[in-house]
């Protein structure tokens, strides 16, 4: 069947309200949801909030649980490839159809309240919960925790990944004010996994107030490689799991957090440990420092603030020939605490523009990179495609490339990429 019904409905939403709209808060959600009565189906819901690393931990829950034989549905976002990706049932995308159906049936129950893209297309996520009846919901959380529209739901164990500085205009300037609006996601008496070690006191703190019951990484989690396995402390309970599939080693991390909140829920919902062990070992999200080809090296990372940049350097490291970046980012990201982390990486830096919601101009990216400086030569290029052909005409086969900045870098290059690989 067409996907033109839902791509039409995704054209009406942006106009009303473009995606990059942000108005935080839950009472407009509340409402809808009460109209609809698509309260959540009877089954446990793990939220997953964090700066970085939300997407991988929730990729690596739906693996271990179909991997155990359960079904469920899981709610993030953005996409990379197809709008069905954020609504995915047993793993696979939601079908266009459905998910346009979804869409209508919040558009009547919304009558005069103004909604924003991602209010309007999480509620159509709760519809299609509902529907699916799943024996677990995992939904990741938009922006920050407490006023995100996914929090409407309770979650019976929360996550909170990382703390890292990004959307400080919406979440507060300092990691403790971010600390504290991702704290939201939890619930009195109910779990919580933190996988921030050097987490700001600010998030004790709230999470102290809120009466949750945290697992914090370094106390109550730890993990640590040993071989080919990794061995995951959760409380008094050790397990010797298959490392995980998914390249990056701070997806051991993201493994610990995910496995915790599994052991977390107990009776709910049993996965044993081969089935964990399984699902990390098959586990895999696109875009999350792939790699792409070799003889040169591509990778693609959707790594898009200072962090998740820090961390990406830490993986690249020195390359014993050239390196080029091809690299873009949206509006309101900090350009220069990016640069600054990968300096050393590479050599060559193709900078990109991007049109539309959000689009930031080469030009604009190119003079933040100058104010650092980075090292490498930097030359300006009308668009991701174009960037991504420079980097492979001029590539040795010793040489490396690294497309990264945003979903939507990853997402303008794929076509490229993927047709010479």
């Amino acid at each position: 069947m067409s996907d033109r019904p839902l791509a039409d409905w995704l054209a009406r939403l942006e106009r009303r309200s473009p995606e990059s709209r942000i108005d935080l808060g839950l009472d407009r959600v509340r409402t809808v949801l009460s109209r609809l009565n698509a309260d959540p189906p009877d089954c446990p819901v793990i939220t997953v909030a964090g700066t970085n690393g939300k997407g991988s931990v929730v990729a690596m829950l739906e693996s271990m649980v179909m991997a155990a034989g359960f079904r469920p549905f899981a709610y993030t976002s953005p996409h990379l490839h197809e709008f069905g990706e954020r609504m995915r049932v047993a793993g696979k995308p939601a079908v266009a159809v459905d998910i346009a159906a979804a869409l209508e049936s919040v558009e009547r129950a919304r009558g005069d309240i103004a909604l924003t893209y991602f209010e309007h297309v999480t509620l159509a996520a709760l519809v299609l919960a509902r529907q699916a009846r799943p024996d677990v919901m995992v939904m990741e959380v938009g922006l920050g925790g407490r006023l995100d529209a996914v929090n409407v739901i309770d979650a019976d164990v929360a996550v909170i990944t990382s703390i890292g500085l990004d959307h400080t205009d919406w979440l507060g300037p300092t990691r403790a004010d971010i600390a504290r609006e991702k704290a939201g996601v939890a619930r009195p008496g109910r779990p919580v996994i933190v996988g921030e070690k050097r987490r700001p006191p600010a998030l004790d703190e709230a999470l102290q107030r809120i009466g949750a019951r945290p697992l914090m990484a370094g106390r109550d989690l730890t993990w640590r490689r040993s071989g080919d396995r990794l061995v995951i402390q959760v409380g008094d309970h050790a397990l010797r799991l298959q490392r995980p599939a998914m390249a990056g080693r701070w997806q051991a991390a993201n493994a610990a957090c995910a496995v915790a909140a599994l052991t977390a829920l107990g009776d709910r919902l049993e996965v044993d440990e081969a089935a964990m062990s399984r699902g990390l070992a098959s586990a895999q999200l696109p875009g999350r420092f792939q790699c792409l080809s070799e003889a040169p090296a591509v990778y693609v990372d959707v790594a898009h603030n200072g962090a998740a940049a820090r961390e990406l350097a830490r993986e690249l490291g020195p390359c014993s020939g050239r390196s080029i970046a091809v690299f873009s980012v949206l509006d309101g990201k900090d350009v220069r605490s990016i640069g600054r982390a990968l300096d050393a990486c590479f050599s060559d830096w193709l900078v990109a523009g991007i049109d539309g919601d959000r689009g930031r101009s080469a030009a604009a990216i190119d003079a933040e990179l100058a104010r650092i400086p980075v090292s490498g030569r930097r030359e300006t290029v009308e668009s991701v495609p174009r960037a991504v052909e420079l980097a492979l005409e001029r590539a040795g086969t010793h040489d490396r490339i690294v497309v990264f900045g945003s979903f939507r870098t990853v997402a303008e290059a794929w076509p490229n990429l993927t047709e010479q690989g």
